[in-house]
């Protein structure tokens, strides 16, 4: 198994043989050795990787330059030995923190439920009287979150954060603040905090730019895995763009095999330049749940976009091209001119939409965006996301065998405008909490839902509300209320008008029919 990454030593008992015909290296084992235009042992691989990107603290020349073919070099100084990425951990840990949150529980007793369902008018009156005893708090999870401004504006994961009622943010130095949440965003599991601190501006992380990274680069992952405190793991770019797993909707991680684990969450991954290029977010894994060389980070693009919106407004209004896509296959690229299958094909343009008005037509393919090439629907939908509302966009499409070039002024979705018309739902019924419209073809092609007969989309759920706990998410359509169909809002209030003894609640989710059913 051939190991690509930091060494904070490297010990040559007899040295490196550079340019040899021999393929023996000091500490070689199998296969261990691999050839770049040298042979070298791959300790050394990444260690002159680091070398060549980043100044060392020593004024030195590595590998020195003396010596032909089959010449052996022997390192001269402590500096030439000690290759190291502290100088780069030492300027980034400290803005990498760790995060504590916890929800407040109803009395001292086990099993007491939390206050926020003692709360609730719906099941208030089942959880005793208000005499009991005070609410503690109780751990919920653990994460961590990267510092990205000097007056202490925190990203993390939305999951860290997730139906906490306190957030609490240690520094590297130990020092502990609760924090205020400015904002979630559950589209991408994102997630801003603010700390104040005072003495003075924080150490922060600069935003980098996720679309230079390639595949290969080395990077370092900081974090807090399993509790056990700042950690530091080395890896490569494993690949870019991986849109076909992960739990956010805007799916477009940057994958690593950097050491990533639970409680990682939320931390930075880095560049050789000390650049933040992403917040690490899952891993794949078995049900060990440990690191198996897969992790998941959301690229620092879109992380840029995302805390702009919650800074400036409290919400993210992504912005709406007005398509719906298909991804292309081999048999479409031949098809369509393509010498290999990549882009989104345009299945459905919204009348009047940015893609309309652009002229985008159905059977096109879409394959790039201000010059970012799409890989799939997905990519476009991820790169239409870091945009903002009258942003103009480049789109490059293929034609019926004919490049064409296009430009689109984005504008905000039909849903925000019709999320403030929308019904808020209240009453003795599953659904209270939820915000719901009537479908529209505008919506149905915003959501990607292709053709139904109507509903009521789902355009907010309140968290911990009956809707939210029957797991009621944004984008759902209510089709059908105990075995009648539900075409508008109109419909569905007239069918929870009356308490029933039990509910059945049918609702589509990602083109899946799906039926909950619950005890009135």
């Amino acid at each position: 198994m051939l190991w690509v990454g930091a060494a904070n030593r490297l010990d040559f008992a007899a040295g490196v043989v550079l340019d040899g015909g021999d393929d023996r290296v000091n500490g070689r084992n199998g296969a261990g050795a691999c050839r770049l235009g040298r042979w070298v042992n791959a300790a050394a691989l990444a260690a002159l990787t680091l070398a060549g990107a980043q100044a060392l603290a020593a004024d030195i020349e590595w590998p020195p330059r003396e010596g032909g073919a089959g010449a052996v070099v022997v390192p001269e100084s402590m500096a030439q030995i000690q290759l190291s990425f502290s100088p780069l951990v030492e300027l980034a840990t400290p803005a990498v923190v760790n995060i504590y949150t916890s929800v407040r529980v109803g009395g001292a007793a086990d099993g007491e439920p939390s206050t926020r369902l003692r709360d609730d008018p719906f099941f208030g009156g089942f959880f005793g009287s208000e005499d009991s005893e005070p609410a503690e708090e109780e751990p919920l999870s653990l994460g961590s979150g990267v510092i990205v401004s000097p007056d202490g504006i925190v990203v993390t994961n939305d999951h860290v954060v997730d139906g906490a009622d306190t957030i609490v943010v240690a520094l590297s130095d130990r020092r502990e603040f609760v924090a205020e949440l400015l904002g979630t965003d559950p589209s991408t599991d994102l997630a801003v905090l603010r700390i104040r601190v005072p003495g003075g501006p924080l150490t922060y992380l600069e935003l980098g730019d996720s679309d230079r990274a390639k595949v290969g680069d080395i990077v370092l992952a900081i974090g807090n895995p399993f509790g056990v405190g700042q950690t530091v793991t080395s890896g490569i770019i494993s690949a870019l763009a991986r849109t076909d797993i992960g739990i956010s909707d805007y799916a477009f991680f940057i994958q690593t095999d950097a050491s990533i684990n639970p409680g990682n969450s939320g931390g930075a991954l880095i560049a050789m330049d000390g650049r933040l290029i992403g917040i690490n977010s899952e891993i794949i894994t078995t049900s060990s749940g440990g690191s198996h060389g897969i992790g998941l980070a959301i690229p620092v693009n879109m992380v840029r976009s995302v805390v702009g919106a919650l800074i400036a407004e409290g919400i993210v209004a992504r912005p709406w091209l007005g398509v719906t896509t298909e991804d292309v296959t081999s048999a479409m690229a031949s098809a369509v001119g393509l010498a290999r299958p990549f882009g989104a094909l345009v299945t459905g343009v919204a009348p009047d939409s940015p893609a309309a008005l652009a002229g985008l037509q159905v059977g096109d393919v879409l394959m790039s965006i201000d010059g970012n090439e799409l890989e799939n629907g997905e990519a476009l939908r991820f790169r239409i996301g870091t945009h903002k509302a009258d942003d103009k966009v480049d789109l490059v499409a293929m034609r019926d065998g004919t490049v064409v070039q296009l430009s689109a002024v984005l504008a905000l979705p039909p849903s925000v405008t019709e999320v403030a018309e929308g019904t808020p739902l209240d009453g003795q019924h599953p659904l209270a909490g939820a915000v719901v419209v009537t479908l529209t073809e505008a919506l149905m092609n915003e959501y990607d839902l292709g053709h139904m007969r109507g509903g009521a989309l789902v355009t907010g759920v309140q968290p911990g509300s009956p809707a939210a706990r029957i797991g009621l998410h944004e984008g759902d359509v209510v089709v059908g209320i105990n075995g009648r169909e539900v075409q508008s809002v109109d419909i569905l209030l007239r069918n929870v008008a009356e308490p029933q003894p039990e509910w059945q609640i049918a609702f589509v989710r990602d083109g899946k029919l799906l039926t909950v059913g619950i005890h009135g």
